[in-house]
């Protein structure tokens, strides 16, 4: 088995990823990559600026930019994916920037990424992301109120609660200061691990790796 590919786990979601050439312009950024990740693993994926790191989750979730090239197959649970519009994937991403939306409250963020139905639940998913967030009371607050690592958290629910069935962390933690970025490490392994929802994650910081054992590096 190659290096790249690990075990799978059938009871739960799998992303799996091959990549056979992505390119910009008259340069390769990566090359025969093979990844598969099973529900509530976290994959790293480490490189120096201009590697492709993040050309490479932007191929995953279907938003190359011009002059950017794919050649490949991203799958989830068996079914490819990759010729889906990016809101069909139902792939989840968190970027450095929380993005919250500064005009609406935090209940309101949450509840803008709930998927339709009945008003009752969807209220009841919100409510129940904010006990997961140990923020229950927080749903009225003003964004611009909340510290960073709040926000962070918000973000992250608001990225789960649209039902992703997998997540791709672009440097979710480059942000934060040392103390916040390690307690924001735990929190959020712990809860896609919970979850168990496949995790793809690029950074350039070896302490936010999750398991040395799946570990990628361009």
């Amino acid at each position: 088995m190659p290096a790249n590919i690990h075990p799978l786990n059938s009871l739960f979601m799998t992303l799996e990823i091959l990549i056979e050439r992505l390119s910009a312009p008259n340069v390769t950024l990566v090359k025969n990559l093979h990844l598969r990740i099973p529900g509530g693993a976290i994959h790293t994926v480490m490189g120096a600026s201009g590697s492709g790191k993040s050309t490479l989750l932007a191929a995953i979730c279907g938003t190359l930019g011009e002059g950017l090239r794919f050649e490949g197959q991203i799958s989830l649970d068996g079914r490819r994916i990759d010729a889906l519009p990016t809101e069909q994937r139902r792939i989840g991403i968190l970027f450095q920037e929380d993005f919250l939306f500064a005009h609406m409250s935090v209940r309101e963020n949450l509840l803008f990424a709930v998927p339709p139905g009945l008003a009752a639940e969807r209220e009841r998913r919100v409510t129940s992301g904010l006990q997961d967030l140990e923020m229950p009371d927080f749903g009225n607050a003003d964004p611009a109120t909340l510290s960073g690592g709040q926000r962070a958290r918000i973000a992250l629910m608001r990225a789960l609660l649209a039902a992703p069935q997998a997540l791709l962390l672009d440097e979710p933690f480059s942000r934060l200061d040392a103390g916040l970025r390690e307690r924001m490490r735990l929190f959020v392994y712990g809860l896609v691990r919970k979850r168990q929802i496949p995790v793809l994650m690029v950074t350039h910081d070896e302490s936010d790796i999750a398991d040395p054992a799946r570990v990628t590096r361009l």
